[in-house]
């Protein structure tokens, strides 16, 4: 029987895509190969969580499928819906980065001196959108989150969790379709890292996808599928 291509986790529908990434870093005089062959998929919607020890590749594998990093020269790529980044031209890689993904990090990256509605806002504006259509999103977004009484606070007059989704309402303001988490409850503690786990899998449920590392294995658990980063390759947990 033919499959059904309206089945959201059909390979018809995959967004995102790393084939056989190779990355090595440069240390003094020596070659650390990092990852050696990683290939991954994400299909439209889905949560996929990468689990792995600390040190294992897990955040150059991310900054891989981000554009914030790329593969070692012709060992590898990372396909967006079924185009080759490396075919992009920079001004669509710039915007790749800014509007199709979306990126939180372990430790927040709030820029100190502005305040939480503009943290949140800073990549709309980027985006050349209007800005009253910008900072209605980001105040109705924060609102949503518990924040909108925060909205002129600067970074440090939040606690980690407040911080944590602000940086969620950045990651979100230009709807991305895949919002890439690193660590996103590693520096916080166990009933706040829920909390956040709960945010972001309300928003999986809308329709987001998701791509989360984490060394946790019950974080991991939270998403649709687990896939273990070992020796530099992934495989299916």
């Amino acid at each position: 029987m033919p499959s059904d291509t309206s089945d959201p986790m059909t390979s018809t529908n995959i967004i995102l895509e790393g084939r056989d990434l190779q990355k090595t870093y440069r240390l003094g005089n020596v070659d650390v190969p990092v990852l050696k062959g990683a290939s991954i998929n994400i299909k439209d919607g889905e949560w996929v969580a990468v689990l792995g020890s600390s040190g294992s590749g897990k955040s150059t594998l991310l900054h891989l499928l981000g554009d914030l990093d790329r593969p070692d020269e012709n060992k590898g790529s990372v396909h967006y819906k079924g185009e080759d980044l490396k075919s992009f031209s920079h001004g669509r890689r710039n915007a790749y980065r800014n509007r199709d993904v979306g990126f939180v990090f372990q430790f927040y990256h709030l820029l100190p001196e502005l305040t939480v509605l503009e943290n949140a806002t800073l990549p709309g504006f980027v985006a050349w959108q209007g800005s009253r259509q910008v900072t209605g999103d980001g105040m109705e977004r924060l609102e949503a989150f518990g924040l909108g009484h925060r909205l002129n606070h600067r970074p440090r007059e939040l606690s980690g969790g407040e911080r944590q989704r602000v940086a969620i309402a950045r990651a979100l303001i230009n709807r991305p379709s895949v919002l890439l988490a690193d660590e996103p409850t590693g520096n916080l503690d166990e009933q706040t890292g829920e909390q956040i786990l709960d945010l972001l899998a309300a928003e999986h449920q809308r329709g987001l996808a998701i791509v989360m590392v984490t060394h946790d294995h019950s974080i991991a658990d939270r998403a649709d599928r687990v896939v273990e980063l070992h020796q530099g390759v992934l495989a299916d947990n």
